[in-house]
This record gives structure tokens, C-alpha cells and sequence, in this order.
């Protein structure tokens, strides 16, 4: 295929956006094929640079669990004092989404990137040289606000870089990376001490940092802006050099153009007509995925299979961080293959059944019945449930964030997802324990309930976004 030679789209000293109406290729090609057989490099590299951040995000949820006996003994902290340091990271975090949209519009993708890095380094570095309570409690809430926004931005900047065949299974890789950060934090931590740990927590922010400089910014958030040569470079990088990006390019400058003629958002432009289905869309997903009481099962998995007559809860809770990181990754194989709706009906439907057999345990237990099967049927059930969700609820959600808010409003609605997905975090996670003294197998009852919902939920109210550019997507959701 021949292919002109325009030097102003590769030296970057293009003139304007009428240049990017003409052919980029003497051969006219579609869209969809040219993607699939050009380049990818660079859309793998900048995506492997961006999880660096969903890395650092796991090894941070992480770090609390293996260290808690260590870090109380040395500082001589009361069990509330180190209550408190662990929920601080929930804090900031919910501090880092209210502000994550607005950083992200207002730096870029990668601004933002940098910005989050920066609070999570000050942070590690904080709990490394902390004395007592303050500096550690302050460490801990940096590095919160530094993955609230990195929670936020690194599903969004996958979403704007991938071409939309291989979009959803590469968003899917944020999740994946913040299991394995979170695993990889947990037997860290029963190797070395709790300072070196925090130091290991700095290795994926410099990968980060040291990564940002080798990958272009989001060529949507580049158009938005006007910079239209970078744009014009950025795409080119990231689709490769043989590869028609002129129909790709000018649906983006078409649909930013019509966005640009809107007025600037607002909190309460979100709930204009116009937006309210994607708005519903996002923020329903989000209640779903913690409604269905993931922070509560994962955080206390040791508690509840000794509740439920365990003799330890140690290989139960080996077997749950095991089971995470390859249905993640099957998760991931999946999403573009059966689309989104089906992967997250099927993960509903497991995590039903899960929280189902969970509860059966502990209601034979508290009624004197089948004793010898209520272990067997409290460990089955928490595996179901935990590979249930990882395959679908625990990414899902993220991805369709990602794709349905219009790109002049995103920066607004991601900010909202973010944090109402970390208040229901807290929420779940603050209640579970009282919930459980009121009525073991009722609140897992709750949760199955809760997993039913999500399936009418996502055949009633969320679209299939599979195999769609995102301007296709937002014409979808308007029509």
C-alpha cells in the first residue's frame, strides 16, 4: 500500500484542522480494518505506563492487612488509631474523586497521571519516615487522594487511546493490575517490614512517572483543547504510520466540534435531559458493584469463614487471592468477545449464587443443621462469589464509565461515579461487621438480592457497548 508522505502531520507543524480532511493515505481504506492491521505498539505501551497506576492503587488497598500487628507495635497505636490510619485512605480517595474530573479536563490525561504520582511518592514517603500517628495518618491520606484520582483517570485515558476492538480488554487490564498490586502488597508484607514495604510502594509511581514521558497525551483530550497538531501526532502514534486515521480523526473533530458549541458543565448540567440516561448509566453501575457487598466479603474473608465454623481462615483466604487474578484475566479475554452486558449479567448471576450458598451455610449453622457441610458450603460459596465478580462486576462497570459520558461532560460525571463508587465502598465495608451480628446469613441474603437487582438493572438501563467508537456510543445513548 502506498502511503503520501505528510510532513506536516509528522514534524508537527500542521496549520490547522483542514488538514486533517485529507486523506492521510493514497489508498482509501475503512476504519475498523485499518486499526485491526496497523500498529499497536504504542496503544500497548501507554496503556502497560497508565496501569502502573491501577498497580499502585492495589499495593496501596493493599498495605494496611499484612502490616496492621507491625505498625501498631512499633508506633504504640491503639486499635482506633490504626482504625483511623486505614480508613484514610478511603477519605482522601473520596477527596481525590471529587477533584479528579476537573484535573483531568484542566491538566490532561497524563497531567493528571503525574499529579496523582506525585501525592502517592509524598505519601509513601510519609508512612516510611513516620514516627507516630500524624505523619503516618497524613501518608496514608495522600496516597488515598492519589488513587482516587488515578481511579478515575486511568480507565478514562485506556478508553481515549484504544481502538474500539481491543478497548474494552485493555480497560480490563486496570482492574487486573489493581488485584495483582493488592496481592503482590499482601505477601510482600509478610516478608518484609512495614517501612520496606512502603518503600516497595514507590516503585510502581517512578515506573509511572519515568513511563509518561515515552507515551502521547489522549488525542481526544488534545482536540477538546485545540491543540490540533499534537492531536494530530498523538493519533498518528498510537494507530501507526501505515494505518488510515482520517476517518477516525475527523469523527473525533466532528464530535468535539459539536461539543465545543455546548456551554461548560456544571453538577447540575448532569442531570439535563440530554445526559440523564448515561448519568443513570454510570452512577448505576457503580451502586451495583458495591451494593452487591464486595468490600465487605473481601475485606473480612478470614473473619467470615471462621464465623461460618472454619478452623482457620488463612487457606481461605490464600485460595480467595488466587482465585482473583486469573478470572480477572479471563474477565478481561472475555470483554471483547462476548461484550460487556453478557460478561456482567453472568458475573450478577455468580455472585447471586455465591452470596446464596454463603448464606445456606450460615443459616444450617445457626439452626444446629448439616454441621459438616456448613464449611464446605461457606468456603464454595465466598470462591463462587469472589470469581463471579472478579470476571465481570469488578471491571465491567469501569469500562462502561469510561465510554458513555460525552467527552465536555466527562471530566464532571467521572468525578460523581468516583465518588459515589467510594462512598459505597465505605459504606459497605463500615456496616458489614454490624450487619453480620445482626444476621449472618441474612446479610448475605441481602447481598443475593442486591446481585438480581444488578441483572434487571443491566437488561433494562444499560446498552451494549462492545465493538462501538465512543462517538457511535454517545449517538446510541441520545437516540
Amino acid at each position: 500500500m502506498a502511503i503520501e508522505q505528510h510532513n506536516d502531520v509528522e514534524s508537527g507543524e500542521a496549520n490547522g484542522v483542514q488538514h486533517l480532511q485529507e486523506p492521510f493515505i493514497s489508498k482509501e481504506v475503512e476504519s475498523d480494518k485499518g486499526v485491526e492491521n496497523g500498529s499497536i505498539g504504542m496503544v500497548l505501551l501507554s496503556t502497560f505506563v497508565a496501569v502502573c497506576g491501577s498497580f499502585s492503587f492495589g499495593t496501596c488497598v493493599g498495605y494496611s492487612a499484612p502490616t496492621q500487628a507491625a505498625i501498631r507495635a512499633d508506633l504504640n497505636l491503639s486499635l482506633a488509631q490504626f482504625s483511623m490510619f486505614g480508613s484514610l485512605v478511603t477519605i482522601g480517595a473520596m477527596l481525590g474523586a471529587i477533584t479528579s474530573g476537573r484535573v483531568t479536563d484542566l491538566l490532561g490525561r497524563k497531567g493528571a497521571m503525574k499529579i496523582s504520582t506525585g501525592f502517592c511518592i509524598a505519601g509513601w514517603l510519609s508512612v516510611f519516615f513516620s514516627k507516630g500517628s500524624y505523619s503516618l495518618d497524613l501518608g496514608r491520606f495522600f496516597t488515598g487522594y492519589g488513587i482516587g484520582v488515578i481511579s478515575y483517570v486511568v480507565p478514562v485515558y485506556i478508553a481515549e487511546i484504544a481502538p474500539k476492538n481491543l478497548r474494552g480488554g485493555l480497560a480490563t487490564t486496570n482492574q487486573l493490575m489493581i488485584v495483582i498490586g493488592s496481592s503482590v502488597s499482601f505477601l510482600l508484607g509478610s516478608l518484609i517490614s512495614w517501612r520496606e514495604l512502603a518503600l516497595a510502594g514507590l516503585v510502581p509511581c517512578i515506573c509511572l512517572l519515568v513511563g509518561l514521558c515515552f507515551i502521547p497525551e489522549s488525542p481526544r483530550w488534545l482536540a477538546k483543547v485545540g491543540r490540533e497538531k499534537e492531536f494530530q501526532v498523538a493519533l498518528r502514534r498510537l494507530r501507526g504510520k501505515d494505518v488510515d486515521i482520517s476517518h477516525e480523526a475527523t469523527e473525533i473533530l466532528d464530535s468535539i466540534e459539536t461539543l465545543q458549541s455546548l456551554p461548560k458543565s456544571k453538577l447540575l448540567d448532569l442531570f439535563h435531559t440530554r445526559y440523564v440516561r448515561s448519568v443513570v448509566i454510570g452512577v448505576g453501575l457503580m451502586v451495583c458493584q458495591q451494593s452487591v457487598g464486595i468490600n465487605g466479603i473481601g475485606f473480612y474473608t478470614a473473619e467470615t469463614f471462621v464465623a461460618a465454623g472454619v478452623s482457620s481462615g488463612k487457606a481461605g483466604t490464600i485460595a480467595y487471592a488466587c482465585i482473583q487474578v486469573p478470572f480477572t484475566i479471563l474477565g478481561a479475554i472475555l470483554m471483547d468477545k462476548s461484550g460487556r452486558r453478557p460478561l456482567i449479567t453472568v458475573s450478577s448471576g455468580g455472585t447471586f449464587l455465591g452470596c446464596f450458598i454463603t448464606g445456606i451455610a450460615f443459616f444450617l449453622k445457626d439452626q444446629g443443621l448439616l454441621l459438616e457441610w456448613v464449611p464446605t458450603l461457606a468456603i464454595g460459596g465466598v470462591l463462587i462469589y469472589i470469581a463471579a465478580y472478579s470476571i465481570g462486576l469488578g471491571s465491567v462497570p469501569w469500562v462502561i464509565m469510561s465510554e458513555v459520558f460525552p467527552i465536555h461532560i466527562k471530566g464532571t460525571a467521572g468525578s460523581l461515579v468516583v465518588l459515589v463508587t467510594w462512598l459505597g465502598a465505605w459504606v459497605v465495608s463500615y456496616t458489614f461487621n454490624f450487619l453480620m451480628s445482626w444476621s449472618s446469613p441474612g446479610t448475605l441474603f441481602l447481598y443475593a438480592g442486591c446481585s438480581l437487582l444488578t441483572i434487571l438493572f443491566v437488561a433494562k438501563v444499560v446498552p451494549e457497548t462492545k465493538g462501538k467508537t465512543l462517538e457511535e456510543i454517545q449517538a446510541c445513548i441520545s437516540s
